[in-house]
């Protein structure tokens, strides 16, 4: 870094009252900046040989313990399924006609005990054993077997 200065240097100090001075002749614009960088030169010459070797590694053994999954009884679940289906008839993309069935569908693995909504007409119970039956032109009993 260098400032130019010129030579010979002169400058003049005047004093109006005691405490004011004023000093003249020094340059107020100084500029700095790098006009060059060295060159600088990094180079590997020799890289170092490296061996890797796992001729002597232990043997690793790993082992999982036997898992028992078991099924003992379905879940009772009760799950509804909407239902959307649609058929249509088209010649060249000119809709014909459709048919749309839609409604919910259900996948039941309880016992099947009805809503108080889902029962229709009066409760039927069967019989496990029919033991006669009487047609329209006899009028003895039928026995199985």
């Amino acid at each position: 870094m260098s400032v130019s200065v010129p030579q010979p240097f002169v400058s003049t100090v005047n004093v109006a009252q005691p405490f004011r001075s004023k000093v003249e002749g020094i340059p107020d614009t100084f500029s700095y900046g790098v006009t060059a960088l060295p060159q600088i030169n990094i180079a590997v010459e020799q890289l170092p040989v490296l061996r890797l070797s796992v001729d002597n590694l232990p043997p690793v053994h790993f082992a999982v313990d036997p898992i028992e999954i078991r099924l003992t009884e379905v879940p009772s679940v009760r799950t509804h399924l909407p239902a959307d289906f649609a058929v249509n008839f088209t010649i060249l993309g000119i809709d014909l006609g459709s048919i749309r069935l839609c409604g919910e569908a259900q996948i039941i693995t309880e016992p099947y005990r009805p809503n108080p909504c889902e029962t229709c007409g009066p409760a039927f119970n069967r019989v496990a054993d029919v033991t006669s039956i009487t047609t329209a032109d006899s009028t003895t009993p039928y026995k199985p077997g």
